[in-house]
């Protein structure tokens, strides 16, 4: 058996390549560094914003993310390797997440997940040709009460039962929450507040006093 080596010495990402992340996500990401007591704590929600932007964590972003909350490249890729909503590699438009906990098990879960597979012809992790759906399991969605739960994008479904999977696919609103998304991503980031002309404060003061 040949075993394939590896030069660690290469670079694996091109110095000449243009940045993916644009601007406007990286000032974004400098928004939030006023909400923690360190930059890298800013990493997980950094993590949501490049990924809602380019549609997965790759290298390249990865790198840059380190940049701009200066930190090794290293933590950045520990930290998105641990969690398994974050895709270092393209995923659909819409990613399902069927629910493995005892709770959807016992429900027929695991029918459920056999019918996704069967109807997209995908298995776990992976994104059907058109790239519209990728398919993912998690231990638990949180929503033990009305199992079985699948969750598309951000949209929960509760009480699915496999022949309920073919409605769900052809419902273009699958996807789509009816409650208001928390402000923390969707709110543009605070503008200071304009400063007072040279020497108008004190020429108040004066006034008042």
């Amino acid at each position: 058996m040949a075993w394939e080596t590896v030069d660690r010495t290469k670079t694996v990402l091109d110095p000449e390549a243009a940045p993916v992340l644009s601007e406007a996500v990286r000032e974004k990401i400098r928004s939030f560094f006023d909400r923690y007591e360190t930059k890298q704590a800013a990493l997980l929600p950094a993590f949501h914003l490049v990924q809602e932007a380019l549609g997965h964590v790759s290298l390249a972003a990865m790198n840059e993310i380190a940049e701009v909350l200066e930190i090794p490249p290293a933590v950045v890729l520990d930290t998105v390797g641990f969690y398994t909503h974050y895709w270092t590699h393209p995923k659909g438009e819409k990613v399902i997440v069927c629910c493995r906990s005892i709770s959807c098990e016992t429900m027929a879960g695991g029918s459920v997940l056999q019918a996704f597979k069967d109807a997209l012809g995908i298995a776990e992790h992976q994104t059907t040709p058109d790239g519209k759906y990728s398919l993912m399991t998690e231990e638990c969605l949180a929503g033990c009460d009305h199992a079985a739960c699948v969750l598309i994008n951000e949209k929960l479904h509760k009480r699915v039962k496999p022949e309920d999977v073919p409605a769900l696919l052809a419902d273009p609103n699958n996807d789509k929450i009816d409650v208001p998304r928390s402000d923390l991503y969707d709110a543009p980031p605070p503008v200071e507040p304009a400063s007072s002309p040279e020497g108008s404060g004190e020429a108040q003061h004066g006034d008042d006093g």
